[in-house]
């Protein structure tokens, strides 16, 4: 069982192999050798001058620490800012995208919407039929009032009353109170 962590081991053997030199003890260049060697020399001084040599050097282990944990930290900071950098160019990208598909779409469905005006008003009224519910609502309510209201007429009374529903929904405003 040992006293001390590994590093701290190691900087207090390397100290006292110096110590060890400065009496005149023989120390052996091989760690285990110099673990021994450091052993007894721990044994042969007074308990006294090793508390005073891990004293002496507790502070440039604390700042010698303090140094590696900050240059780690400025690492991390890095690698943060150039991770933002990425999602900022990303979420910019996303944005001219979607600015683009709106302004596709908004096209697309005015598009549409001029189709539906332009047919027979029964053919009109077959082909939004076969649409969804929601599909067919949201082309009426962008028609004119007079087109769609020839289209609704032209329906089965049971389409026609929920594509009316639905309309009638879409145009309430949300807060009832």
């Amino acid at each position: 069982m040992t006293i001390f962590p590994t590093r701290t081991r190691t900087l207090l053997i390397s100290g006292l192999a110096v110590l060890a030199a400065g009496l005149g003890l023989a120390v052996s260049a091989d760690p285990a050798a110099t673990q021994a060697n450091g052993a007894a020399a721990v044994a042969a001084q007074p308990a006294d001058e090793v508390e005073r040599f891990c004293s002496n050097i507790v502070d440039a282990a604390r700042d010698r620490r303090y140094a590696l944990q900050d240059a780690e930290l400025r690492k991390l900071q890095k690698d943060v800012d150039a991770r933002i950098e990425l999602l900022e160019a990303k979420r910019a990208e996303y944005e001219d995208w979607l600015t683009r598909r709106e302004r596709f779409m908004a096209q697309a469905q005015q598009g549409v919407v001029q189709i539906y005006a332009r047919m027979r008003p029964d053919a009109a009224a077959a082909q939004l039929s076969e649409l969804s519910a929601e599909m067919a609502a949201s082309i009426l309510m962008k028609l004119e009032t007079r087109i769609a209201s020839v289209i609704l007429n032209e329906m089965d009374k049971n389409a026609a009353a929920r594509l009316t529903t639905i309309m009638v929904s879409a145009a309430r405003p949300e807060d009832r109170s």
